[in-house]
């Protein structure tokens, strides 16, 4: 029944204890679930803090106000978030014919390392996706404007197809223009799709977290945007520690599930960095943290993947430290989360680098055995989504109780929706 607040879901069992199903044979119309139009919030509550707060304790659900979630999370343990910070993503041309032309940023290419990019002069290229592409078969693109008072000739040019992205040279003439400038100035902030509107001025301060300062993202970790400096000084003075990593959030986020088997979606790659002095804090909690946000927990549970082949393979690089989609499924899990860790920081030890820098395209499913995270705060996913398998597999398949209560109980969802807090 539209609107009514049950799930038009199937009813049958699962089965989420490792061995016991094949997570790759998961069927995703059983993840559906009713999520009319006017529950998906469109802008987030005048207080970020002041957004609903869903409580799942092992099974009993209560409900609460977020300014209060330090209540719940356990003196000495480790909280952790992603300082990802979205960028102006989005940027507009127009032909001379008139037609509009979007190019929206996905991933840098040359140079490929984020701050460098953001601080090159002159040229870049990236990965990008072209809105109203059948208007655009040659030529450059380009744009005059001015930052600071000076004048700034920007060009596209797109050479070659790469998937379903396009490699596109950006040049432009004032040398003293950084590339971040650029964006500051003509780029335009990419909020979800499923808002259904354009984005407005206000979004570029509310559709960030507070503790956001890394530039790379095209979507914002949402679990994050409820997060206040009042809410994290109470959390500082209830001694939960707090760490963060960062977490690359690409437009694969919104990607949807296609395939009747997930075994047929691919998942998007995500660029992470994790500092050694993160590792030594989750070493020192025994390999044990909460997790703000889905993009943490993909962050915090790749790490295991990467311990574990450092120690079969001590010298690996960086870049064969990337965690591909079905790792966790066929990997031998012989090691204890701590000796992963301590793997990697040996790692950064023996390399002489103060950081990881690598990549995840892990899925994390019904069937995935979690060794990190072990509480989570996230807000309410879209359905028939990757994000709802994650969190399906973190509740043990308790997933239908706790939507079933959002929706009846006037919970806002999607990324200006409101947040819970998952303790399996």
């Amino acid at each position: 029944m539209k609107g009514a607040g049950c799930l038009c879901i199937a009813t049958q069992t699962e089965l989420f204890i490792l061995n016991m199903m094949d997570t790759k044979h998961i069927r995703i119309k059983d993840y559906n679930y009713d999520l009319p139009d006017d529950r998906i919030a469109k802008f987030p509550v005048a207080q970020r803090d002041h957004s609903k707060l869903l409580v799942y304790n092992k099974g009993n659900i209560s409900q609460d106000i977020f300014y209060n979630i330090g209540s719940y999370l356990p003196e000495g343990s480790l909280l952790i978030y992603n300082n990802t910070r979205v960028i102006q993503a989005r940027i507009h041309f127009r032909k001379e014919t008139g037609a509009l032309i979007e190019v929206f940023l996905l991933e840098p290419v040359k140079p490929s390392d984020y701050e460098l990019m953001f601080q090159t002069n002159g040229s870049c290229s990236w990965l990008c996706l072209v809105g109203n592409l059948k208007k655009w078969k040659e030529g450059s693109l380009k744009r005059d404007f001015e930052i600071k008072g000076k004048h700034v000739a920007l060009s596209a040019t797109r050479l070659h197809e790469q998937g379903t992205s396009h490699w596109v040279d950006f040049t432009w003439d004032n040398p003293d223009v950084s590339f971040a400038e650029i964006l500051e100035s003509v780029g335009e902030l990419p909020i979800p799709p499923y808002l259904n509107r354009d984005t407005q001025e206000s979004d570029k301060v509310t559709y960030q977290t507070v503790y956001s300062k890394i530039k790379g993202s095209v979507a914002a970790p949402t679990a994050g945007l409820h997060f206040t400096d009042d809410v994290l000084a109470d959390i500082d003075r209830r001694g939960i520690e707090r760490e963060e990593l960062t977490l690359h959030v690409g437009a694969g986020t919104f990607k949807p599930v296609k395939s009747e088997e997930i075994a047929d979606h691919s998942m998007h790659t995500e660029y992470i960095c994790v500092h050694r002095h993160t590792l030594e804090r989750l070493i020192a909690h025994d390999a044990s943290a909460i997790a703000v946000g889905t993009t943490s927990v993909r962050t915090l549970e790749s790490l295991y993947y990467m311990g574990l082949k450092l120690e079969a393979n001590p010298d690996l690089t960086e870049e064969q430290l990337h965690v591909d989609q079905w790792e966790p499924y066929d990997a031998d899990n012989t090691i204890a989360p701590k000796k992963a860790l301590q793997n990697i920081l040996a790692y950064l030890d023996r390399n002489g680098i103060n950081a990881l820098h690598t990549s995840t395209q892990i899925i994390i499913a019904p069937g995935y055995d979690y060794k990190i995270v072990k509480m989570l705060i996230t807000n309410f996913h879209q359905p028939q989504s990757t994000l709802l398998l994650l969190v399906s597999a973190f509740v043990r398949g308790d997933w239908k109780k706790i939507y079933e209560y959002a929706l009846a109980h006037d919970f806002r969802f999607l990324s200006y929706g409101d947040s819970s807090l998952l303790i399996p």
